[in-house]
């Protein structure tokens, strides 16, 4: 299907592609063992997506759910493999420079035009992810401290509780902002991965455990008003489509990481799969768009929200990462700037300020950004730079996918905006 890996000749012109030297990974010293490149890719791909996926089957359908979910994790592996096989294919014709990103494939391959719309879908993406952190720390703190039948709308100084706690991240998320290298938030973000499997794991024991006491009515199916909702969450948490190059570049033995990264897909889906269909499981139609708030008050409970809770917040300077660099590439030269990176933030907080449900704004980002990042500019790349070596399937597959990909990105995104309206409504 236009997986070509041999490479065409050299005796190619010489492009300039503007540097790109995003810091996520650091400067590579060290090429990837196997294990190291399974393990890279799972910490790039795994977030906080995951933690809507057993109010995404509660809507969809348990079965509709799982084989969406599994059908993301094959395209978007399709997708990945497109960007790995483009950028061979244009490195072979350029003798002055690698293509070390997604942004520079797109320079590559399209111009400034392209390297304009990765730089876009990059912003709206991983600043995207950040709102939904903030969203999902401030509801879970006002449901741990602040709810109660008692008290059913509690104020804290006159704004709601999910205000309050967004504003009371503000200040620090501006100073963890502020740090102008990744060296120093390395530990927090091995700790934050830590954290993040190990309340997976006790949210899934939990979900075992009341699915045996309790054994609700499930639905297999939802309609098809919940299609494009369902698919918005699922693209969302497979996160990570940009990092696949500097993954691939990292990788010590490059003809084995096409394998190593269908493993790590697998188990993955295989994990979001398991956590999505045991939450819905355990709480049926109560399922909540965070899951961890359907475990109750308890000390077990509290401490897996936390740390979950602390997990995002460290996690919001690191995902925000690549929107300084394109951020301040575009309006700063290159160099550092702190207010340009404190507006950010501030943008950032305010969208999460609008938003309602943490759900709801997953599907909303999957629908529309994520779903052109992963899926319509890879193939688009591919095709332009294939375009005289494709058979017809592969030609077919990927107008196929950009297609698609373009009108599930319309309609999802309307789909989920007014989703969104109507709950503010």
């Amino acid at each position: 299907m236009g997986f070509k890996k041999d490479e065409a000749s050299s005796s190619s012109h010489v492009l300039s592609i503007p540097r790109e030297d995003t810091p996520l990974l650091g400067k590579i010293q060290h090429l990837s063992s196997p294990s190291k490149t399974f393990a890279n890719v799972f910490i790039a791909i795994v977030g906080a997506g995951v933690l809507g996926l057993p109010y995404t089957f509660k809507r969809t359908g348990w079965v509709m759910g799982s084989i969406m979910l599994f059908s993301v994790a094959f395209l978007t592996y399709y997708c990945m493999m497109l960007l790995v096989y483009s950028r061979r294919k244009v490195e072979s014709h350029i003798k002055a420079a690698k293509i070390s990103s997604f942004g520079d494939l797109g320079f590559a391959v399209c111009g400034p035009v392209g390297r304009l719309s990765v730089d876009l879908m990059i912003i709206l993406s991983q600043a995207g992810f950040c709102v939904s952190y903030l969203i999902f720390v401030a509801n879970t703190l006002a449901y741990l401290f602040n709810y109660s039948i008692a008290k059913p709308d509690p104020r804290i100084w006159g704004l709601s509780p999910k205000a309050a706690y967004i504003w009371g991240c503000f200040p620090f998320q501006l100073g963890l902002n502020s740090i102008p290298t990744l060296t120093l938030l390395a530990p927090l973000s091995i700790f934050a991965d830590i954290a993040e499997l190990g309340a997976m794991g006790v949210v899934m024991v939990e979900d075992v455990m009341i699915y045996l006491q309790n054994r609700p009515v499930l639905e297999m199916f939802g309609g098809f008003n919940v299609f494009f909702y369902g698919l918005g969450v699922a693209v969302y948490a497979f996160e990570g489509i940009g990092m696949v190059l500097p993954l691939e570049s990292e990788t010590r033995d490059k003809d084995k990481f096409g394998k190593i990264l269908g493993l790590a897909m697998g188990f993955i889906s295989l994990l979001f799969g398991a956590f999505g269909v045991l939450g819905y499981f355990a709480f049926g139609e109560d399922t909540k768009d965070i899951i961890t708030t359907n475990l109750g008050q308890g000390l077990l409970s509290t401490f897996v929200q936390l740390g979950l809770c602390i997990n995002l917040f460290f996690s919001f300077p690191l995902m925000m990462n690549p929107v300084y660099e394109v951020m301040e590439r575009r309006f700063w030269e290159g160099r550092y700037c702190v207010w340009l990176r404190w507006l950010v933030v501030l943008a950032v907080t305010f969208v999460a300020l609008a938003v309602p449900n943490f759900a709801d704004f997953l599907s909303l980002v999957g629908s529309s950004v994520c779903i052109v990042l992963g899926f319509v500019l890879p193939s688009l790349f591919h095709l332009i730079a294939f375009k005289d070596e494709l058979r017809w399937y592969g030609f077919a597959s990927d107008a196929a996918l950009i297609v698609m990909g373009t009108i599930f990105a319309v309609y999802g995104t309307s789909s989920s905006l007014m989703e969104i309206f109507a709950k503010k409504a």
